[in-house]
């Protein structure tokens, strides 16, 4: 693995040579947050900061995307054919994406990019980017990474590691296209402290965030007894059913598709879905398997913490970054919640 130091005040200049070979993405700071956009300028790219509101999921799978396009003017020989809308797939780089966020695209990638289905818009978008993490030094209260498999230092996923120094960045290449991104830039002299210096700040990042819980405890238990366990009930007491937490999740992916047509031009969009939404499980008969609030709460967080990891054993589908503690409006914790599914309700069935 090759690494490069880069002293800060060197970064815009490399920010702006990779603006001129690829598209870049970045972290940008837009009105009240960060969220990752396309960078226009080199010093729009902010990264002081802890992690964006929505993670960077939606330059792979977008909130909403027009998937094709069709007339419906019956004297238009291809009338009610769907045409596929273009694409850019060139070369890009998302800089700035934390190790969280990133360990969620390898978690996704069971629903888009398996031996028997490929969705062939998430792959070639993987293909095409090249994923510049930038490590937590500095963790906020609600992380809590380590608890499920991962940490504020791991790569999984990335293909170069920034880690922050003080007066620069050193850039560890962790694939062949990470290396292949650094081959390009001029370095500076590397600091005899920067090894040092990076691994007493991966070891009191991990010591700050230490374990809200042990996966092993419940993913070891049987389903059916953690499906009919009471703490459903203490649970999903104050959920409103906002769906907040799967919008700001980097590992929920259910979307829907739907046709919106205006006169005789028609497009055909997909758009998130989520499972806390009553029309979610919606039948066409009239019925809804899961038409109460307790059984969408339960869902999601079975789905999460129970189903994923029994059918896939790679973990569970949850990278720890703490989105929807931080966003869920009544203060549902999912910390709390795998507590509750290690232990118990410790309330009255």
């Amino acid at each position: 693995m090759s690494e490069i130091y880069i002293a800060r005040e060197k970064l815009p200049g490399i920010v702006e040579q990779w603006m001129g070979r690829y598209r870049l993405f970045g972290p940008v700071f837009q009105g009240q947050y960060h969220e990752f956009e396309q960078v226009k300028q080199p010093g729009a790219v902010d990264l002081d900061f802890v992690n964006t509101k929505l993670s960077p999921k939606g330059l792979f799978h977008p909130q909403a995307e027009k998937m094709f396009e069709f007339t419906l003017d019956k004297q238009n020989p291809e009338a009610g054919i769907l045409k596929e809308i273009p694409r850019d797939y060139s070369e890009r780089v998302i800089l700035g994406i934390r190790p969280c966020d990133a360990r969620a695209f390898v978690l996704d990638d069971v629903n888009f990019n398996t031996n028997d289905i490929k969705d062939p818009w998430w792959v070639r978008r993987r293909e095409c980017s090249t994923l510049v993490g930038l490590a937590c030094n500095d963790p906020c209260s609600t992380c809590f990474c380590t608890s499920v498999g991962g940490g504020p230092f791991d790569t999984a996923g990335l293909d170069v590691l920034l880690v922050d120094v003080g007066d620069g960045f050193v850039a560890q290449a962790v694939t062949p296209k990470g290396e292949d991104l650094l081959a390009g830039i001029q370095g500076d002299p590397m600091p005899g402290e920067a090894p040092q210096k990076i691994e007493d700040l991966k070891k009191a990042a991990e010591a700050s965030l230490g374990k809200a819980f042990q996966v092993e405890s419940f993913t070891q238990k049987n389903m059916l007894d953690l499906f009919s366990d009471p703490l459903w009930e203490e649970v999903q007491f104050s959920c409103i059913n906002c769906g907040t937490c799967t919008f700001v999740c980097p590992t929920c992916w259910c979307f829907d598709i739907q046709d919106e047509v205006s006169e005789d031009k028609g497009a055909r969009m997909r758009l998130w879905d989520a499972c806390m939404f009553p029309l979610f499980t919606y039948h066409g008969s009239g019925h809804n398997p899961r038409g109460q609030k307790l059984q969408r709460v339960r869902q999601r967080f079975m789905h999460k913490l129970k189903y994923y990891p029994d059918k896939y054993g790679n973990g569970v589908a949850c990278v720890g970054c703490g989105r929807c503690v931080k966003a869920c409006p009544v203060n549902i914790d999912i910390r709390q919640v795998a507590r509750l599914m290690s232990d118990g309700c410790v309330c009255p069935a």
